[in-house]
């Protein structure tokens, strides 16, 4: 039987016309048993992981065999509706549709509309996440490849949030040595630079910095 199936679906035909050349090959007890599993397998029938239209495709399907079962087209909707997925049935659950073709549209339209929710939340998640991440991964070194494969680790950047001096071009939070002609080394301003008894490291030490 699985065989007949399988040719039968290979061929271009109706439904219908599948389920009229499979039966005619089927007699007495068998054909019993096969109608039976066919009309099983519909009143069973939920959309599951299906999109709308394939579980349309296998609704249309397997309703050849319940005819004397579900005999009018709001039967169908019926027995159609109740197999969705729930977030789906109850969006059109108020609407007591009647054709058949309109249901499965108002089906396919709130499947769209679930995706199209599910994207944005997914999307607004994302984005909180990014907004929400802490100063630390901001401050991670970054590592560049130099051209002979080494791997040099860049200083981490905080951001501090003082602006650029726009006279000397860097950033300090008090006024800039260069535009008041102070020691670039230790502030003062009674001696330059190349005449300042400071070292470096005294310096660093004293938490002087260059402006």
């Amino acid at each position: 039987m699985e065989a007949t199936e399988r040719i039968m679906d290979d061929l271009d035909f109706t439904p219908e016309q599948k389920l009229k050349g499979a039966v005619s090959l089927l007699h007495g007890e068998a054909y019993r048993c096969y109608i039976d599993a066919r009309r099983c397998e519909f009143l069973n029938l939920t959309q599951g992981n299906r999109s709308v239209v394939e579980y349309e495709a296998e609704f249309l399907r397997l309703s050849c065999y319940v005819r004397g079962m579900v005999a009018t087209e709001y039967d169908h909707c019926v027995h159609f509706k109740d197999g969705l997925r729930d977030s789906l049935r109850v969006l059109i659950a108020l609407q007591r549709e009647r054709d058949f073709s309109a249901l499965v549209e108002k089906a396919r339209i709130a499947e769209e509309a679930k995706r199209a929710e599910r994207q944005n939340w997914d999307y607004e998640r994302g984005k909180n996440k990014r907004d929400s991440e802490p100063l630390s991964s901001m401050m991670r070194p970054k590592k560049k490849v130099r051209s002979g494969g080494s791997v040099r680790v860049e200083a981490p950047i905080a951001r501090t949030g003082i602006m650029l001096c726009g006279y000397c071009g860097r950033r300090h939070p008090d006024e800039c040595w260069r535009m008041t002609r102070a020691c670039l080394r230790c502030g003062s301003i009674k001696h330059r630079v190349r005449e300042c008894l400071l070292r470096a490291d005294q310096v660093q030490a004293a938490g002087f910095g260059t402006a």
